[in-house]
């Protein structure tokens, strides 16, 4: 078990046993059943994360924002399995709108990247090698550029505090099988072409998004879990502003990371050292980036 302390504890909740915490969800059993049991509530929490720590702050609301704008997602993807049961009855009142109670999937140890556009580390590999996870792309791209068709790029999870490390399609095949993989990449980019094309829709660009598969042991389906298509999961930019060739502003945790690098912090990132709490003004922006990419997507006012 992994427990995250100080600001955004893992709350006690009657009738559910707390089973594990990662950067930012809590995630708990019915009392009783232990792991023989075939149900898990999933609470996603107000934490923050940046450069593999939990900050000491929080962003007010964020759990609730995730929670349901994976919600709206799902419902816009009915032809994709997901792990969702409820999200409102058996959700205990204490953590209701940031709550679900899910099947418990046997998860694969993958992470599945579909890339659109050329940015973070798949732009820092393709500089050195014009490829992305083995991929060969074409001469001449730059921070920002749009890749078409998309890519699946993905990589292997790592343990909490570390990198994940981009890996090829080959090795997708070697830990999962060939028939699995295939499954994968083509749920991926099925994710993520047709979540482009609504993003598109509401004037944001979907750059790239990260899904999590798990078996369903009933089954043997390829399932989608953990989150979908959040600022946490996703880069999300604002079409109006897109530039190829720099940096682009994202709807997610970019004012915490600059903060962070910036003088005002004094944190250095490579040391051993905890980030600082974050000043008032930065999380205040930082919640209103999550409120608006959610607002602006669903097109719903976030209450």
């Amino acid at each position: 078990m992994s427990a995250v302390g100080g600001a955004g504890r893992a709350p006690e909740l009657p009738g559910w046993q707390h089973l594990y915490s990662g950067k930012v969800r809590d995630l708990y059993v019915p009392e009783g059943e232990g792991n023989d049991g075939d149900r898990l509530l999933v609470v996603a929490s107000d934490r923050i994360s940046a450069y593999d720590h939990v900050l000491a702050s929080t962003i007010p609301d964020k759990g609730r924002i995730l929670t349901q704008l994976s919600l709206w997602w799902f419902s816009q993807l009915p032809e994709i399995p997901n792990h969702v049961i409820s999200a409102a009855d058996g959700v205990p009142e204490a953590v209701a709108g940031r709550a679900m109670i899910c099947r418990k999937l046997e998860m694969f140890p993958v992470e599945c990247i579909a890339r659109g556009y050329l940015t973070g580390s798949g732009l820092a590999e393709y500089e050195v090698s014009r490829t992305v996870c083995g991929l060969p792309l074409p001469a001449g791209l730059v921070d920002g550029s749009r890749i078409e068709p998309a890519v699946f790029t993905p990589s292997a999870k790592a343990e909490q505090g570390e990198h994940d490390e981009n890996i090829t399609y080959e090795a997708v095949e070697r830990t999962v099988g060939a028939e699995t993989a295939g499954q994968l990449r083509s749920l991926t980019l099925q994710i993520y072409t047709r979540a482009e094309a609504i993003a598109r829709d509401r004037g944001i660009i979907l750059a790239d998004t990260k899904v999590e598969f798990g078996a369903d042991p009933a089954t043997g389906a390829v399932t989608l879990g953990d989150e979908v298509l959040t600022p946490d999961s996703s880069r999300f930019w604002d079409a109006a502003l897109y530039a190829p060739g720099k940096g682009q502003p994202s709807f997610d945790k970019q004012y915490v990371r600059n903060w962070l690098t910036s003088p005002a912090s004094g944190w250095d990132r490579h040391s051993d050292a905890a980030p600082p709490a974050l000043p008032a003004d930065v999380v205040e922006r930082t919640r209103e980036r999550y409120v608006e990419a959610y607002e602006r997507i669903t097109g719903e006012k976030f209450a």
